[in-house]
């Protein structure tokens, strides 16, 4: 008594295998059918069997249109039917993604962050005046906090103005100002009382949920 026996190894690849073999024998079969009004038939009895078997993707937008490219591409696009959308083509599918650039960071200076690159950019466009200075005075003061949150406790005023300098291509330069920015203590202070203000909350909706417990 000998048994036939069919190995996956053996098996054609699955071109789409979420939908098993069952339903790409059925396009298979679907495709080699004579008649158009057959195919027609068919293919819209295989579209209902696929949408039976994705039912999350009912919640995706052009639903129908979905299971019609999958059923032409598990097809290799060879079924001849009378498609309700367009017909999608093998180039379009098989073309390759257009290259996609890195986000532009701030310069080799990252612990920055893109916002400061931004608030930099945006001064540049302002009117010179009393407005502009204090718009770059309150970045290089940004500035020094990401410093001291990424690096250091403690940093020169100098080597931020520089930094402003080299990331404004020279066009915000302050090196010479006679203005102090604000002191390390008071900018250290403001992130550790978010901290602690953070902490405090925490412990405080502990607390209420153990009063809630009892």
């Amino acid at each position: 008594m000998t048994f036939d026996l069919e190995y996956n190894s053996g098996r054609t690849t699955l071109i789409i295998p979420e939908y098993g073999r069952h339903i790409q024998k059925l396009v298979n079969h679907c495709i080699e059918l004579e008649e158009k009004e057959e195919r027609n038939k068919m293919a819209k009895a295989i579209i209902h069997v696929m949408g039976n078997l994705q039912p999350h993707l009912r919640d995706v937008p052009d639903f129908k249109h979905k299971l019609w490219d999958q059923l032409h591409i598990m097809a290799d696009f060879k079924l001849d039917v009378d498609s309700p959308y367009e017909t999608p083509s093998k180039e379009e599918l098989t073309e390759k993604p257009t290259k996609l650039d890195y986000p532009k960071s701030a310069s080799k200076y990252r612990f920055y962050g893109n916002n400061i690159q931004t608030m930099i950019d945006v001064a540049l466009t302002w009117e010179d005046g009393d407005m502009k200075e204090a718009l770059i005075f309150t970045i290089a003061n940004h500035m020094k906090k990401c410093y001291l949150n990424w690096n250091k406790d403690t940093v020169e005023d100098g080597v931020i103005l520089d930094h402003l300098y080299d990331l404004s291509d020279g066009k915000l330069d302050i090196r010479n100002t006679e203005e102090s920015l604000s002191e390390s203590k008071n900018l250290l202070r403001k992130r550790n009382n978010q901290g602690h203000h953070k902490n405090n909350t925490k412990t405080k909706s502990n607390n209420n949920n153990k009063y809630r417990k009892k």
